[in-house]
């Protein structure tokens, strides 16, 4: 099995879900008392978060790309960097890295091409929603996307970043995310990206009147593929 490096902390608790789900994974797959062969680098997420707010990219790709340098020295032969937002900075990682980065994006299209969906609302931090590093990333696959509109693009970022990433979840917000999504579906999306690792924890398939797409569990079958491959 190869040695797969998970980049995390960002926030811990979607952290929490990539090392269960990739070790669930592994074990499926291999069966037995097998597990997943990993490094993980869980960033203290407070500077990162800081960052991410004062629009210092820089800072946060030296941050990130220091981490995984370290991984990359440790043996780690690729990387999951398991957070959707810092994706802003990929290349700058696998540069520092020096080894391939399995970009969170690329298996998230290729399930939607799958079900047969082109047009799809994306849920996600408002650096997500508002940058072209992930719509772009997206849109290359021959994707339209869709965000919300600027109050409810609000309120999605702030159920991340005040309860979500704090491993709280609150009916409210669950309520709050259900409407977004509708207005998304009433606005022609056939699908919807949950393109923050924590959004899963909120909402899922029973609460939502159209698909939704989890890049977490997306990402964490990539890393389970490329830990066993074949």
């Amino acid at each position: 099995m190869r040695l797969l490096g998970v980049l995390g902390g960002m926030s811990w608790a979607s952290t929490a879900a990539y090392y269960r789900g990739l070790n669930v994974g592994v074990a499926s797959r291999l069966g037995g008392l097998h597990s997943a062969r990993l490094l993980v680098h869980s960033v203290d997420f407070a500077p990162v978060a800081r960052a991410q707010h004062e629009e210092d990219w820089a800072a946060t790709a030296t941050l990130l790309g220091q981490a995984a340098a370290g991984l990359a020295a440790g043996g780690a032969q690729a990387l999951l960097l398991a957070t959707n937002t810092m994706h802003r900075v990929a290349d700058a990682v696998q540069e520092a890295a020096g080894v391939p980065l399995l970009h969170i994006a690329d298996p998230t299209a290729e399930a939607l091409l799958a079900a047969g969906h082109r047009r799809v609302g994306l849920l996600a931090t408002r650096f997500t929603m508002e940058q072209d590093f992930y719509l772009e990333r997206l849109r290359s696959h021959g994707l339209e996307v869709l965000v919300p509109d600027e109050p409810d693009r609000e309120l999605v970022h702030r159920v991340i970043y005040d309860e979500l990433v704090h491993d709280v979840v609150r009916e409210e917000s669950r309520a709050a995310y259900v409407g977004v999504l509708g207005r998304l579906a009433a606005a022609g999306a056939e699908a919807v990206v949950l393109g923050c690792t924590e959004i899963g924890l909120l909402v899922h398939e029973r609460d939502a009147p159209l698909p939704l797409v989890d890049t977490t569990a997306l990402h964490i079958a990539a890393g389970v593929d490329w830990l066993c491959p074949g």
